[in-house]
């Protein structure tokens, strides 16, 4: 297990178990960690929490706990295994970013979206949904002669207007690349239907 060491400037440092000199307050585990918080001022958390890189900055916490709770994850992630230091914020903010890093991630993350909307309105599969779920509910229900009612939809899985109404449009609509026909019959009543 690894020891860390944390200063008065919020550096934390993974000790190796050759390490005898440091300066600051020593924790091993999230349980040591919540009680050296709990002498510390609510917006060193905060401090600590902005000052490890690669973690998007805050500006509160829900509480003590849950802070404690994070920085212990993320602190888990400076340990390059028991024999090497990581620190904080303040000795690698001097290190240059890798150039484009962010630019090919935000690629990659759009490619994957719109390769998954291809598949899904390319037709190459008929919609499915698992049985017993409401999606299969529903589809049962607008592949019926005449459709359903949106007051058949909602009575049927309990929803309200609106989530039936988003549940056409996002899940059936975007994600399943379905056409969802809508029409208001003279009795003023809303009827939904595949085409």
């Amino acid at each position: 297990m690894a020891t860390f060491n944390i200063d008065a400037e919020n550096n934390i440092t993974a000790l190796s178990s050759q390490q005898a000199d440091f300066q600051g307050e020593i924790f091993a585990s999230q349980q040591e960690l919540g009680e050296l918080a709990a002498k510390w001022p609510a917006n060193r958390l905060i401090e600590v929490w902005n000052g490890i890189p690669g973690l998007a900055p805050v500006k509160k916490f829900t509480d003590r706990k849950s802070a404690v709770s994070r920085i212990w994850k993320a602190v888990q992630s400076l340990d390059g295994g028991a024999t090497e230091a990581a620190t904080t914020a303040p000795e690698r903010a001097n290190k240059p970013k890798a150039a484009g890093k962010k630019g090919t991630k935000a690629k990659s993350v759009t490619k994957a979206k719109a390769a998954k909307g291809k598949r899904a309105k390319g037709g190459d599969k008929p919609a499915a949904a698992r049985d017993g779920s409401k999606k299969a509910e529903i589809l049962g229900l607008l592949q019926r002669k005449g459709g359903a009612t949106l007051s058949q939809i909602m009575k049927a899985t309990g929803w309200q207007a609106h989530s039936v109404r988003g549940f056409i449009s996002g899940a059936l609509g975007k994600k399943m690349g379905l056409t969802v026909n809508s029409v208001r019959r003279e009795d003023d009543e809303r009827v939904y239907s595949i085409a």
